[in-house]
């Protein structure tokens, strides 16, 4: 059985990375002023989703292994074509039905 997964935003989130759909992602997952930190780093968004999730190189996928507090808070085995499949977390702030931030990094073991 899938986790759960209760915020709308956190799924279109989900849904546009495994679409590999970076127009859909733009246009309706983040806020415009969205922050984002990699293990504990402060990163640009828009360059790092184009590195790490969007660019024909990665073509980023996350399958989603356990959720907590609605969904905002995920333990994702991450996949993409340059670094194969990592176990991560990721935890997202959400503000008017948008992610206004979300921080992914090596899950802990």
């Amino acid at each position: 059985m899938a986790p759960s997964i209760n915020d709308p935003a956190v799924e279109k989130f989900i849904a546009t990375v495994n679409a590999g759909d970076k127009d859909a992602f733009f246009a309706d997952v983040p806020t415009e002023d969205a922050t984002m930190s990699d293990d504990g780093s402060e990163r640009d968004l828009s360059a790092w989703t184009e590195k790490e999730i969007f660019s024909p190189e990665a073509n980023g996928r996350m399958e989603v292994v356990d959720a907590s507090d609605d969904g905002r808070s995920l333990v994702v085995d991450y996949t993409n074509d340059a670094w194969g499949t990592m176990r991560t977390r990721w935890v997202f702030s959400v503000t008017g039905g948008r992610v206004s931030r979300f921080e992914t990094g090596q899950a802990p073991s």
